[in-house]
């Protein structure tokens, strides 16, 4: 006789009684969500190119109407073409810990200069706050974390909300609960005053490459255009910040993040900044050490009002 199909909750479904001798038994443990990987949704075209997000999303449970935190990561290229996907791997430990995570393409030096890509990722993150409902993301708690220049990207973008010139959007300011600043340019025209690996004041660089391939030391203009310092005053009503740099960086010179720590300071904006010794630019030292991923992680969860 056939078994009639039956159409209820998984705790009134009805565990199956065949078994075999030999057979090991675990209890099932729903303790982490898996992690759904959305990739390549279109959130925008500009300058005749499609830009992208990629999507980490916590596997909600069987008709949970559960939201989480949004985290918008900015991956770093040096203002060139990303790998969008580069720290994917890294960036399901948030997943599993409840977080949507959009990971945003910006459109590159070699197509447009700056401002194009902070304006890409307020245009990344006005999509994902509409479409919050569809991807179980919650609308009002989300934070920035960028890395090298997605780091500028996600700083300048916090220092100017609101400001209509950095934007493609009609909407106004958005309510950014933290900011995440990975080893990130702050003003490129100092990058040459410490050691480095590469000249960043030629126009073939990447400073000069963003800037619309001048050479940076003759473009002051443009040098403090691109700088969140010129943005940040005592009035100024930004979020927390938390910033983590490597002393021994050798392509984004370390005293880059004490500026930003320091004006941020200055101008009484909350912020923590952390010197990882003897680490260099990105590695192992900031995504598989245990201790930053876990004051990222307490940083987050404190801005999004987690306990």
């Amino acid at each position: 006789m056939k078994v009639q199909p039956h159409s209820c909750s998984l705790s009134d479904f009805p565990a199956s009684v065949i078994s075999a001798q030999g057979i090991k038994v675990l209890q099932a443990d729903e303790g982490k969500r898996s992690v759904i990987t959305i990739p390549g949704v279109e959130y925008a075209r500009k300058s005749g190119i499609p830009l992208h997000i990629n999507i980490l999303m916590p596997r909600p449970e069987e008709g949970e109407k559960t939201v989480f935190p949004l985290i918008m990561f900015v991956q770093g290229s040096a203002w060139f073409k990303q790998e969008i996907t580069q720290q994917l791997a890294q960036l399901v430990y948030f997943a599993r810990r409840g977080f949507i995570i959009a990971m945003a393409e910006y459109r590159p030096s070699t197509v447009a200069p700056f401002p194009a890509q902070v304006k890409d990722a307020r245009t990344a993150l006005s999509f994902m706050i509409r479409h919050a409902a569809e991807y179980h993301a919650d609308p009002e708690r989300f934070v920035l974390w960028g890395d090298s220049s997605g780091g500028h990207t996600v700083t300048m973008l916090a220092v100017t909300n609101g400001d209509p010139y950095f934007s493609d959007e009609e909407d106004s300011s958005l309510p950014i609960r933290g900011v995440v600043d990975y080893y990130g340019p702050v003003n490129l025209g100092t990058m040459n005053d410490e050691p480095s690996t590469q000249d960043h004041d030629a126009p073939d660089s990447p400073e000069g490459m963003v800037l619309g391939g001048v050479r940076v030391s003759e473009h002051p203009d443009l040098v403090s255009a691109a700088s969140p310092l010129t943005y940040i005053r005592e009035t100024s009503r930004l979020p927390p910040f938390l910033i983590m740099h490597g002393d021994k960086d050798r392509l984004v010179p370390y005293g880059q993040s004490v500026l930003l720590y320091r004006k941020l300071a200055e101008c009484k904006q909350k912020v923590d900044m952390y010197r990882i010794t003897g680490a260099d630019h990105a590695g192992n030292a900031f995504w598989t050490a245990e201790e930053p991923l876990q004051i990222t992680e307490s940083f987050i969860k404190s801005c999004c009002l987690l306990s």
